[in-house]
């Protein structure tokens, strides 16, 4: 029947749409299952969609949220439900029917059978407003889109269990990690960190990049043999409650930086504190990502050869980006505010040293600055180093 709602959040959320509508009507529709027969399926054979979870918090199946606006006093909101049938509940495990359990679980007063959906929409209010438009129909995601940049207070909640989540995953690889080990069995350890302390799904696929494959951005074959001196930049997070995390952490197999590889890292670190040290409400993560590209360019030295460290050939990608129940989440490009919450993600990547770093937290915006929610990993060479000899 999925976690329990917060259903003052829900109501709070949908009262925001609707006042930004005015006067409308809007249809979200809730996902629905996968073919497990056909399709590739990752994690399991359902999640729901994010448009509808947002307003719900529901993880119920084939359902339809009707909202309408008549004016600021005048709201009505409506969950459409189809009917339980035990007979395939014996396959599927109970279902969410339209009766007082879907009132009393999803704090919406009124619950009706699906089929009743199409007289109720023939009598909409105009303009009607949907996740995916149609012929008279309005696009309703970039509305909501706007509400999901800045995260509530149970919205950050979901996130921090995420991240705490994530977190123990990152720590169980580091103590599982030796040299000779394949990559999968490494990703084997972390992600039994995951599900052992409740994810519900992981938030991508585990990326495990061993030696070469460590300056491979988004590498997730995970199949490579492990050799003494490797470097192992690990990308992965969990799934709670629709929320994920997105945590990276490079950490040497044998549990031992050389001293080139601990240059490169404390690089890559540095330049991820002057970024999180910048952090405030008003700055874009452009900004930030030139506030860590400077970092690394005065601070290189010639550790990167002729050309310093910030070079596009080196760290060939952005420095972060929104993260809440998509891992690339609404907010790109928005000056940042409080209760926004992003990656700071520097990397440095020689592929002819078959050497990658990549050091990836998950930071809230305050009004004051950042808070770290991922700092519980360790970050720095010596932590590293510590947790790995404590085995």
């Amino acid at each position: 029947m999925g976690r329990p709602v917060d259903v003052a959040a829900t109501a709070a959320r949908r009262r925001a749409l609707l006042k930004r509508i005015g006067r409308g009507t809007v249809l979200i529709p809730a996902g629905h299952e996968r073919n497990i027969e056909q399709d590739y399926v990752q994690d399991n054979d359902f999640r729901q969609d994010n448009t509808f979870y947002y307003f719900t918090e529901l993880e119920t199946q084939d359902a339809v949220l009707m909202m309408t606006a008549r004016g600021p006093d005048s709201i009505e909101t409506v969950l459409f439900l189809p009917p339980r049938t035990p007979s395939q509940e014996r396959w599927t495990g109970m279902r969410m029917g339209p009766d007082t359990t879907a009132v009393r679980l999803s704090g919406i007063t009124t619950v009706l059978p699906i089929d009743s959906l199409e007289a109720r929409a023939r009598a909409a209010v105009q303009p009607v407003y949907a996740p995916h438009p149609a012929p008279n129909v309005q696009n309703l995601t970039p509305i909501v889109d706007s509400l999901r940049v800045v995260k509530d207070a149970d919205e950050v909640s979901r996130l921090r269990r995420a991240v705490d989540i994530s977190v123990a995953g990152h720590i169980a690889a580091m103590r599982a990690a030796r040299p000779g080990m394949y990559e999968y069995q490494i990703e084997a350890a972390l992600e039994d960190g995951f599900r052992s302390n409740g994810a519900d799904r992981l938030g991508y696929p585990s990326i495990v990049g061993s030696g070469p494959n460590s300056t491979t951005l988004h590498y997730d074959v995970n199949r490579r043999k492990t050799e003494n001196g490797d470097l192992v930049v690990v990308d992965a997070a969990a799934e709670w409650g629709q929320y994920t995390a997105d945590v990276t952490r490079t950490f040497p197999v044998n549990g031992k930086f050389t001293p080139r590889q601990k240059a490169i890292y404390d690089l890559v670190l540095g330049a991820q504190q002057a970024a999180f040290d910048a952090v405030r409400p008003g700055i874009t993560m452009r900004e930030l990502d030139g506030i860590a590209r400077k970092y690394m360019r005065e601070h290189s030295g010639n550790l990167c050869g002729e050309r310093t460290c910030d070079d596009r050939e080196y760290f060939n990608h952005g420095l972060g980006h929104p993260i809440g129940m998509d891992v690339h989440d609404v907010g790109i490009g928005r000056p940042l505010e409080p209760g926004m919450v992003i990656t700071l993600e520097p990397g440095i990547y020689l592929q002819a040293e078959k050497l990658g770093v990549r050091i990836e937290d998950d930071v809230l915006v305050t009004a004051k600055g950042g808070e770290w929610l991922s700092g519980g990993a360790p970050r720095t060479t010596d932590a590293i180093e510590k947790l790995m000899a404590g085995r």
